[in-house]
């Protein structure tokens, strides 16, 4: 008799799990590709959108045919959720070393934990609840107003750190080489694949490195107005000495990384 959880398993290793990995891919890297393009914008002085996930959802809305292609981010993007909850259930069976396997079984927590956050996004903004801003720093005061509020923001703050340190890392050792199969990885295509998943790993980990940093300096000073996400993050490094210059390369990354999700939708191994 076949159990609820041996279905989950067959769902997660099926054909049709793999074409809808490749859909919510595609759909990650146009969010990828808006946050990138509104970041130049926010380089050469256009304000008007957030350089995050939400103001890349904001924008698309606004452009022709846009709400529909929110809604098939939204869906796309629920499809990593189902893959990576499901990975967190069934996930590296190979793996021998136990830490290792549940170690990698939360990373895939995690990721369903982001790719939610942007799906939820995507879905408010397609039925027309996602008009406001809101923002990490409410959500940061209301951490701090509980008890060891600080503290938990502050960890919070090296959690995304660590993240971003980690994508760096992945990004200059071109351990993300082995997301893609082995025509992924030749020719001259390969070559270019391989160069904007390094670039673009290594532009979003600082990207996320300095988000983590603002939730850990909100921890410090006690003042939740510190925190940010991502588009904060992205205004700080405009504030730096060369920020126009460095906000446009980080820019250019972030559209890089987006570019490799198209690569490896279209070269998938798992």
């Amino acid at each position: 008799m076949t159990t609820p959880a041996r279905s989950a398993e067959s769902v997660h290793q099926s054909q049709w799990m793999d074409w809808a990995i490749r859909i919510g891919l595609v759909t990650y890297g146009v969010v990828h590709l808006l946050v990138g393009w509104l970041a130049l914008q926010l380089a050469f002085g256009e304000k008007e959108d957030q350089a995050s996930s939400s103001g890349a959802m904001h924008y698309l809305a606004q452009q022709p045919l846009g709400r529909f292609l929110v809604w098939a981010i939204a869906i796309g993007m629920l499809f990593l959720v189902i893959w990576r909850l499901l990975e967190f259930a069934f996930g590296y069976p190979e793996e021998t070393d136990e830490k290792k396997r549940w170690r990698k079984r939360a990373t895939s927590l995690l990721k369903a934990v982001l790719y939610g956050a942007i799906s939820f996004s995507a879905f408010k903004t397609a039925t027309g609840n996602g008009g406001g801003k809101g923002g990490s720093d409410s959500m940061t005061a209301k951490i701090m107003q509980m008890s060891g509020g600080q503290l938990i923001v502050g960890l919070i703050g090296l959690a995304i750190i660590g993240y971003g340190i980690s994508l760096v890392v992945r990004g200059w050792t071109e351990k993300f080489r082995e997301n893609l199969d082995a025509q992924g990885q030749s020719g001259q295509d390969g070559s270019a694949y391989v160069t904007a998943g390094k670039v673009g790993y290594i532009a979003k980990g600082i990207a996320i490195g300095i988000v983590g940093g603002l939730f850990g300096y909100a921890a410090v000073t006690h003042d939740a107005k510190k925190s940010g996400g991502l588009d904060q993050a992205l205004q700080k490094v405009l504030d730096a000495p060369f920020g126009q210059v460095l906000l446009a390369a980080m820019a250019l990354g972030i559209a890089a990384y987006g570019v490799f999700c198209f690569a490896r939708a279209k070269h998938l191994s798992r």
